[in-house]
Parts: structure tokens; C-alpha cells; sequence
């Protein structure tokens, strides 16, 4: 039998019963493999064959998929945005290292990841957290598969849990004009304004700065988000890049961001070196930046009991105003271009619910133009 050349591999059944795979290497070396079945081999030996061909090193046996995870973090973390990556680092360091962390990354089986999610399902987190750790796996060992680490991505034979739907819950025309009602001669009475006319994004709004508002316009340049981050808050990068958009004010969110400015500006005359310019347009009372959690507690769901409304998210003023628009007869592609959509079937897609009143405003259309 002639010898076999470098890159080719072997398999055969060892005297104790074990399973052993070889690959040939340069000089004369050889690369070896055991496992209690020829499948495990098997799959070891294609790892080791596909590292050949694409020139890199073998992979090393005994790197855990806790090792893995966590040099994975830290080659991913310039690409990732800082509050992305926080997540990330929280799925892994507190459900995947310590379920599947001592497990041989070669050895991770759909198996190990299907009884993690059920774990993590008995433990008390939602299908959907549950979903987005798979997501965070399927990327992490999609890196993997492409590095010739492992031979496949384990995570694409997963299923993970259903996520359970959110339901919308949005403010009828009556209930929007309360709110604003309520919300008249408050501090904050400009954001919910902006928020309810203009849809946008809550980080979008605590990140705008007043370089970004052109009052004489009537416009505002949506240029990032607001994040909190282990290190404080920064001002990221939109969520993307059809994010970074100009909006069109109404003549009620720009009249009370004049009166909002007028207002702050007596607040830092009044507070003079106290004042932290910062340029932030919505500010705390010494101009820092707005954490989301207080404006919730101490202004929005004060603000909703008082005016009689249902408690819904802030992010529901973004779905009224999706919704209020649309059904306003406003084009679907102008609403997807306020909201920073990627595509108009994105808005089609989230306000469904409003198609049957779009479709009747057509048909009346229609008929009002026949009848002409």
C-alpha cells in the first residue's frame, strides 16, 4: 500500500475498543484522534481535514467552549456596539459557561444546547431570553466553524423556544390628545410631544443634542442612541443605518421644544457651574443624561395614571405614532422613513392591524373619483 500523502487521514478501532483517527502532516508527523464511537472520530478527523486545506493550525483538543467563548468575546467586542457586547458577555458568563463551559468545544452536541435552553427555560427565563442566547451561541460557533475549529455549527441543528408575542399596545386619537393633555406644563412635556408625534426611538430622543435641532426648519437629525454601559453612558451609533435620519417636526413638537429650551436655558442660568453642558436637549435636572429607568418610574407611568390612560411601554408612543400616521392616510414609505425602518415591509409588516382602515380610505377614494 503506498504511504499516504500529507492532509489524508485515517480511521481504525484501537485493541482497548476505542476509536482512533490520524491525519498526515509534514515530515513525517502525524496528528491523532480518540473517541468511544468512529462518529465522534469521524468528526474530529474533518476538522483536522479541513484545517489542512485552508492552511491553519489543527485545532487543540482540549480548548473548552468556556476558553473559546470568552477569546471569542474579546475578538468580537471592536465590532459589536458597547451595550451589544454587554449583553453578549451577560448571556455567555451567566447561562452558557456554567451549563456547557467544561464541555470540549469538539465535543458540543446539539444535545448539550437543547438541554441547556430547557434548563434554561425551568430556571424562569422567558422563550424569548432563551432565544437570544441561541442567537448569541449560533454566532459565537458560526465563528468557530469558519476558523476550522469545529467541523460544523451545532447551533443550526438546534430549535430554540418559540418567542411568545408582544402584543402592540397603542393610544386611540382620543387617548393621544389626553395624553398630551396631561403631559402640558411638565418638564419633560417636549419629549412626549416628539416621542408621540415623531416616533421616535426612546435612546434617540435622550441622545438628541441641540446641534441636531434646526428649529427654524423644523427639523431634527437623529444621529445616535443613548446607552448605558458598565463605563456610564455614551452616545452610540442608530440601531441602523436607516436610522440616521432627518425628521420633519410638527408644529405642536416644535413649539414645545421652543419652550423647552427657553426653559432650560433659566435651569443653567439658575444652577450656573452646577450646570454639566453637555448639549443634551433632554437633560436631568443638572444636565446629565436622562436615565431611562427614572423617566419611567418618576415621570411617564406617573403621568399615565394621572391622565387615566392604560400603562404601556414608552416604546408604545412609537407604535401610536406608526399607527395614528397610517391611519391618517400618511404613505407607508413616509412612515417607514420617520421611524428609520430598513424597509417599508418592516411598517407594513409591525402595523398590520391598520391595513383594513387603509384599504376602506382607498376604496372611498375610488369611489369619490368615479363619481366625479
Amino acid at each position: 500500500m503506498a504511504k499516504r500523502a500529507n492532509g489524508e487521514g485515517t480511521i481504525y478501532r484501537r485493541k482497548d475498543g476505542r476509536w482512533a483517527a490520524a491525519v498526515s502532516l509534514e515530515r513525517g508527523r502525524r496528528k491523532h484522534f480518540l473517541g468511544r464511537t468512529r462518529e465522534e472520530v469521524a468528526r474530529k478527523l474533518a476538522v483536522a481535514l479541513k484545517a489542512c486545506q485552508d492552511g491553519l493550525p489543527l485545532p487543540n483538543e482540549r480548548q473548552t467552549v468556556a476558553q473559546f467563548l470568552v477569546d471569542w468575546l474579546q475578538t468580537a467586542r471592536p465590532s459589536l456596539r458597547p451595550r451589544t457586547w454587554h449583553r453578549y458577555e451577560q448571556y455567555i458568563r451567566l447561562h452558557a459557561i456554567p451549563h456547557v463551559g467544561k464541555v470540549g468545544l469538539g465535543r458540543l452536541t446539539p444535545h448539550h444546547l437543547q438541554r441547556l435552553y430547557a434548563d434554561r427555560l425551568e430556571a424562569g427565563l422567558s422563550p424569548t431570553t432563551v432565544r437570544h442566547l441561541h442567537t448569541v451561541l449560533h454566532c459565537a460557533l458560526g465563528r468557530a466553524a469558519r476558523w476550522g475549529l469545529v467541523a460544523r455549527n451545532v447551533a443550526e441543528l438546534v430549535t430554540p423556544p418559540r418567542a411568545a408575542p408582544h402584543e402592540m399596545m397603542t393610544l386611540t386619537p382620543e387617548q393621544a390628545r389626553v395624553f398630551l393633555e396631561a403631559a402640558a406644563g411638565e418638564r419633560c412635556e417636549a419629549l412626549y410631544v416628539l416621542a408621540l408625534t415623531a416616533g421616535l426611538r426612546q435612546g434617540e430622543i435622550l441622545a438628541l443634542r441641540w446641534r441636531d435641532v434646526n428649529l427654524d426648519a423644523d427639523s431634527v437629525q437623529v444621529k445616535g442612541t443613548l446607552q448605558r454601559t458598565p463605563g456610564g453612558f455614551t452616545i452610540a451609533e442608530p440601531k441602523t443605518a436607516q436610522s440616521r435620519r432627518q425628521v420633519t417636526l410638527t408644529a405642536a413638537a416644535a413649539n414645545a421644544l421652543r419652550r423647552h429650551r427657553s426653559a432650560q436655558a433659566e435651569e443653567r442660568l439658575r444652577l450656573g457651574a452646577v450646570w454639566e453642558d453637555n448639549d443634551l436637549v433632554f437633560a436631568n435636572e443638572i444636565g446629565r443624561p436622562i436615565e431611562a429607568g427614572n423617566l419611567l418610574r418618576r415621570s411617564f407611568w406617573p403621568l399615565l395614571k394621572r391622565a387615566g390612560l392604560p400603562r404601556i411601554r414608552f416604546h408604545d408612543l412609537r407604535h401610536t405614532a406608526a399607527t395614528l400616521m397610517l391611519g391618517q392616510g400618511v404613505h407607508p414609505k413616509v412612515v417607514a422613513e420617520m421611524l428609520g425602518h430598513s424597509q417599508i415591509s418592516v411598517t407594513l409588516d409591525l402595523y398590520s392591524h391598520v391595513t383594513p382602515t387603509m384599504q376602506q380610505q382607498a376604496a372611498q377614494a375610488m369611489d369619490a373619483l368615479l363619481k366625479q
